[in-house]
């Protein structure tokens, strides 16, 4: 399918400002969030909202694009790159990387990558973890998938995403934020008004999931860390 990993970047994060730029360990937070997903052998380029993006991605020997710093969000963001750096669709799939993740294992970008190409009628792959702790349940920021899951089964389709808790027996799934989109589901989604559900629960997939798109999910062991706030930006410097 010839993957193209994108990572949308901006310096106006609303909790950390100018946390792409954020020194981790000697290197800037997008480059490390580059490196890991470079390693993935497909190929990458971030999609940045500020040219002060571009210049550290490039200065670190990697492909960026400048973006309309005024797109809606990091969907918008990667459509628009993955136009600009691949105007003929020669990348069936793109691979949405989060560059707040800057450890993220090159294996999860894989993963979607082969959930797309084993199942014909998923549009959109993502990932998800066991919770964390049994806190996760009725935390609003940890967002749940509710997934159709066989017994024993690593993937499945996704029903439902939501921050409220979940009731009943069972494992509760941890959304990743990391997507694999076919090329068209990705212009269908971007093309779309945000849904009501969507703007209930803040979470942009439910739009596609409105819209009829199929979204289905892989497992895997843990999920990266994000750095989310200033205390998780100190997590990240203590593991790098």
């Amino acid at each position: 399918m010839n993957p193209l990993i994108m990572i949308p970047a901006r310096m106006a994060a609303t909790r950390l400002p100018g946390k792409p730029l954020a020194d981790i360990g000697g290197k800037p937070m997008i480059v490390r969030a580059w490196e890991q997903a470079m390693a993935s052998g497909f190929r990458v380029a971030v999609a940045a909202g500020d040219p002060e993006i571009v210049a550290a991605v490039q200065a670190a020997g990697g492909e960026a694009v400048l973006t309309d710093p005024d797109l809606p969000s990091g969907s918008d963001r990667i459509l628009a790159a993955a136009q600009a750096v691949d105007p003929d669709g020669a990348h069936e799939v793109v691979i949405n990387i989060q560059g707040d993740m800057p450890f993220a294992s090159p294996d999860l970008a894989r993963a979607c990558a082969e959930l797309l190409a084993r199942e014909s009628a998923c549009d959109i792959a993502t990932l998800v973890a066991a919770e964390a702790d049994v806190s996760d349940r009725t935390n609003p920021d940890v967002v749940k998938a509710v997934l159709a899951l066989p017994d024993g089964g690593t993937s499945g389709r996704a029903l439902y995403f939501t921050r409220s808790t979940l009731y009943g027996e069972g494992p509760v799934w941890r959304h990743v934020g990391i997507y694999g989109y076919r090329r068209e589901a990705l212009a269908r989604f971007c093309a779309a008004p945000p849904s009501p559900l969507e703007k209930r629960e803040k979470l942009e997939q439910l739009r596609a999931l409105e819209m009829g798109l199929q979204i289905w999910a892989s497992v895997i062991g843990e999920a990266p860390l994000s750095v989310d706030n200033p205390a998780d930006l100190e997590a990240a410097r203590a593991l790098a």
